[in-house]
């Protein structure tokens, strides 16, 4: 007889709720779970597909380590201890800028990133590189200077509201909103709501839109400067709000007054009259804005995201119900990093500050690496990430990589970064250890699953926490810990709890080191370093936490934390654990101003100077690279680099090259052909698909293929067309404005009689 165990869903941010069917420590059926409080029963094919994840052919079960061309098998022990020797000599030698860690980017879990950011501070390196500074660094920067905090992050309130804006966002596919296409859907049903979508094609979220702004790529802070000036010009905007609730407004004012707003809606490829009306709706009705990859990683990256929060305090949703507000949070995403702090570090070779909540931009590490400056990059440790298909230039990435003193990779599978690494380190799968995410994607509630082993891990797997444990121990970082301590954790939590708090005030070094104080106590009563994380994490959280808890039930006292973790193991569905004030929504601003700091110095003069004149000149392509590479779409088909083997979408066209029919006829392809993509960064041949979805003067090719499974490469790798130096000025690859042509590709002699 099998047992339904209740889960998650690891390869997107929302984890939809899920249950597993598990016969003889094997998973063999997937069912959405309905009990989820944040999914209730909804899940897509990807998740419904997740023994594709856990079960791929090049499962590692044992640690590796290379010698010469080839990995051979080692015991934990050798490994660990010649990484830490390795490791010890280079930081002796150079120091602690030397030192990279790369992870805390998983969809699935987060608890790795907890143990590998001790690991690396407790090593006195700042170096943490992850897929936030990869798509985010210009949005949480500017939310940095507006809200206070990098990772203040503004979800909208889409349950509340009138009207959602979605701008280079296809919901219908990316989803990243808890139960996306049911909302969606809704919202264009409904005659008293509104779903309107800036995208330069049709997409499948533009397709079911009331109003779909079908934007020229590149231009997108144009029309948002553009909509700022008709707003102002009408005198449509909230200027209550303006005064009460935004502080710099004064100095920035000035930059959309006399701006040519019908000139600049003209280059963007749009209608003024159309525009226009947008703009009234945007100033009359509770709208709340999601934007995407689509202007994260669009030209003007960081401009598209100050232009569009200027837009939104402009009409006054930001800290509103129905609008755009601080969530509730278990788990900030990140730390806040101010460049501008003399403590904070930047890269030697790029000069880049750790711009998305203390993350530096993966883009630059090629450099970092690669450079002859006497604090390179010399050791990297990747975890729970595979950055030579996840981020820009792998051909930068792989010769980079080649010259590390040290690279050192936790994985479940022998993924293409770690066909590069020194040693291989065996991870448990999300489904043979305890783990969870503190994406804040609900409000006002806040839910948390930690998701529990439904089977026990093969061959000799540890989680990832567990790994940086051991090596942290065998580097002499964590503290002797007394056996009656030790014997405590085999008891009642709350005694161990204040055995741990005596010991810890005698022990200086303990504080710094509690993840791995935790995960050699707790984590090996419990066999998880991540569980034990969970318990001292709820055991100390802030204030904040604390009375959103009390608003959810959980009422004061010194054991709320041990109560919170007792439900959430009670629950392995999932629950809400907090509910935010929703009644002073601008109370969560950490500005000096405790307003909106709408003025930010370094953008003003590209904001003040941005108009249609300049803007037509820059956008002028290539003869050599005529058309626009959007690299990086989104399907039903793709899942990060997660899903490897390619029989999960047997029958199905996955990843092609997909253009205009317009383009097609123009230089004489067909459907289905092979074609050549060329950038400056390289090029790749793959399927040509002929859609009337795809705007005319672009090519879209899907992220998460170019994957090496069973000995094959199966789909096009798409970062083998990015070059890591296109891109913004905090780093931001710049992947939906790629010039590029398309070439046929030749037919052997005599291939057709084969």
């Amino acid at each position: 007889m099998g047992k339904w165990h209740q889960t998650g869903c690891v390869l997107c941010a929302q984890n939809c709720g899920l249950q597993i069917l598990v016969e003889d420590n094997r998973m063999v059926r997937v069912k959405p779970d309905k009990s989820n409080l944040r999914s209730e029963g909804y899940a897509c094919r990807k998740g419904l597909n997740i023994m594709y994840h856990q079960y791929p052919k090049d499962r590692l079960k044992t640690p590796l380590k290379r010698v010469g061309d080839k990995f051979e098998p080692v015991s934990w022990e050798q490994a660990v201890d010649e990484i830490a020797g390795k490791l010890k000599k280079l930081l002796a030698d150079h120091g602690p800028r030397c030192l990279a860690y790369m992870g805390a980017s998983a969809q699935g879990g987060h608890f790795e990133g907890a143990f590998g950011v001790t690991f690396l501070k407790s090593l006195g390196s700042q170096y943490l590189y992850s897929s936030a500074g990869q798509e985010f660094s210009g949005m949480w920067w500017v939310f940095g200077r507006t809200t206070g905090k990098q990772y203040n992050v503004m979800i909208p309130d889409e349950h509340e509201s009138e009207m959602i804006v979605g701008w280079g966002w296809n919901g219908m596919m990316s989803h990243q909103m808890p139960q996306a296409r049911k909302v969606l859907t809704a919202f264009s049903k409904d005659p008293d709501r509104i779903l309107l979508i800036v995208d330069p094609r049709k997409s499948e979220t533009a397709a079911i839109a009331d109003i779909h702004l079908p934007i020229r790529p590149g231009t997108d802070s144009l029309l948002m400067k553009a909509m700022i000036a008709i707003i102002l010009e009408n005198g449509w905007e909230n200027r209550d709000y303006l005064d009460g609730f935004v502080d710099g407004w004064d100095k920035i004012e000035g930059w959309f007054k006399g701006f040519d707003a019908k000139a600049a809606i003209s280059l963007c490829e749009l209608d003024y009259e159309t525009v226009k009306k947008v703009c009234r709706l945007l100033t009359t009705k509770t709208w709340c804005m999601h934007p995407d990859l689509g202007i994260y990683m669009g030209r003007h990256s960081t401009l598209n995201c100050y232009f569009l929060t200027i837009l939104g305090t402009v009409c006054g949703i930001f800290g509103v119900r129905g609008g755009n507000v601080i969530p509730g949070m278990v788990m900030p995403m990140g730390v806040h990093a101010d460049e501008r702090h003399p403590k904070t570090w930047r890269t030697v070779k790029t000069g880049m500050p750790p711009a998305a909540a203390g993350s530096f931009p993966p883009n630059v590490m090629p450099e970092e690496i690669l450079c002859d400056h006497k604090d390179r990059l010399r050791a990297v440790f990747v975890s729970a990430c595979n950055p030579l298909r996840a981020y820009a230039d792998t051909t930068a990435y792989e010769e980079a990589f080649k010259k590390l003193d040290l690279l050192v990779v936790n994985e479940i599978v022998m993924s293409e970064t770690a066909r590069f690494a020194h040693y291989v380190l065996p991870c448990r799968t999300y489904y043979e250890s305890w783990d969870g995410t503190f994406f804040p994607w609900t409000f006002p509630e806040v839910f948390f699953q930690m998701r529990r082993p439904v089977v026990n891990p093969e061959g000799d797997c540890l989680e990832s926490a567990q790994i940086f444990t051991r090596i942290a121990e065998k580097m002499g970082m964590i503290p002797s810990i007394p056996a009656d301590l030790e014997k405590a954790a085999g008891g009642d939590r709350m005694a161990f709890g204040a055995k741990l708090m005596e010991w810890a005030a005698t022990n200086e070094k303990s504080l710094s080191q509690m993840p791995f104080v935790l995960a050699q106590t707790l984590g090996k009563v419990w066999d998880s370093a991540n569980l034990a994380a969970l318990w001292g994490m709820l055991m100390v959280s802030p204030k904040a936490f604390r009375e959103n808890a009390k608003r959810a039930g959980f009422a004061s006292g010194m054991d709320q934390g041990d109560r919170i973790f007792q439900a959430i193991l009670d629950n392995p569905q999932g629950l809400f654990v907090g509910k935010a004030d929703s009644e002073n929504l601008m109370a969560t601003l950490k500005t000096p101003s405790g307003k909106l700091e709408i003025h930010i110095p370094e953008l003003a003069d590209q904001a003040n100077s941005l108009d249609a004149a300049t803007e037509a000149a820059d956008l002028n392509l290539s003869k050599e690279y005529p058309l626009i590479l959007n690299a990086g779409r989104h399907m039903d088909f793709n899942s990060n680099t997660l899903m490897r083997n390619p029989e999960w979408n047997k029958g199905k066209r996955a990843c092609t090259i997909a253009v205009n029919p317009e383009d097609a006829e123009k230089l004489c392809l067909t459907d289905g052909q092979q074609v050549r993509v060329v950038t400056e960064a390289g090029s790749e041949t793959g399927e040509l698909e002929v859609s009337d979805m795809i705007r005319k003067g672009t090519v879209l090719i899907p992220h998460g293929f170019g994957l090496i499974y069973d000995g094959t490469v199966y789909g096009v790798n798409v970062n083998r067309l990015t070059k890591n130096t296109h891109r913004d000025f905090l780093g931001t690859p710049l992947h939906r404005f790629v010039p590029c042509r398309l070439e046929k590709v030749a037919i052997p002699l005599g291939a057709g009689n084969q």
